[in-house]
């Protein structure tokens, strides 16, 4: 079973936090959320959700994948935490795979986990300057999913069970959530 890590940051975007969680675990993804604290996190709307675990009790090792959930005040957070950046640059030298969604691709970007050839997408005006950028609703480049925002979360966690679970489970997923095709 597929196993993903999704850190929770204070002022993280709720529907794309818990859209990625709710639509990898209908998959039978092995999702921990873990908070950069101990306790509820206050996300972007006011929503308190409260994590599986916290990031300092996680090791990458145990993981296949890791899903930065966007959401401005999330990201600057995730950005500056120390151990996000040592996570992704593991992930990204041990060939694991790596999502970010909304304005979360911009940690990618500050971290050097994207280079000049990948292409990826963010919120629209975050990091739009940045080589590669394409402005589309989805990018893959290499092992590196990026969507554009809360609008796109569903589409984006779908192909992240595509890419772990395969097209059937992915198909299967989708037809349960009854999305517009």
């Amino acid at each position: 079973m597929p196993k993903v890590l999704v850190p929770f940051a204070e002022g993280m975007e709720e529907m794309e936090a818990v859209i990625i969680v709710d639509v990898l675990r209908r998959a039978g993804v092995e999702v921990t959320s873990a908070s950069l604290k101990e306790g509820e996190v206050k996300a972007s709307r006011g929503v308190r959700i409260l994590a599986d675990t916290t990031l300092d009790r996680v090791d990458l090792k145990h993981f296949d994948m890791i899903v930065l959930p966007g959401g401005g005040p999330g990201t600057k957070a995730l950005g500056a935490d120390p151990k996000i950046a040592q996570l992704l640059k593991e992930a990204k030298q041990e060939g694991k795979w790596i999502g970010a969604i909304c304005a979360a691709p911009s940690v990618l970007v500050h971290q050097n986990i994207l280079t000049q050839k990948d292409k990826f997408t963010a919120f629209p005006g975050i990091v739009s300057d940045a080589p590669g950028y394409t402005g589309s609703r989805l990018e893959i480049s290499g092992k590196i999913v990026t969507s554009v925002g809360p609008g796109s979360a569903f589409e984006f966690s779908l192909e992240l069970v595509r890419i772990l679970c395969g097209e059937e489970s992915m198909l299967k997923v989708k037809s349960a959530l009854q999305l517009a095709s």
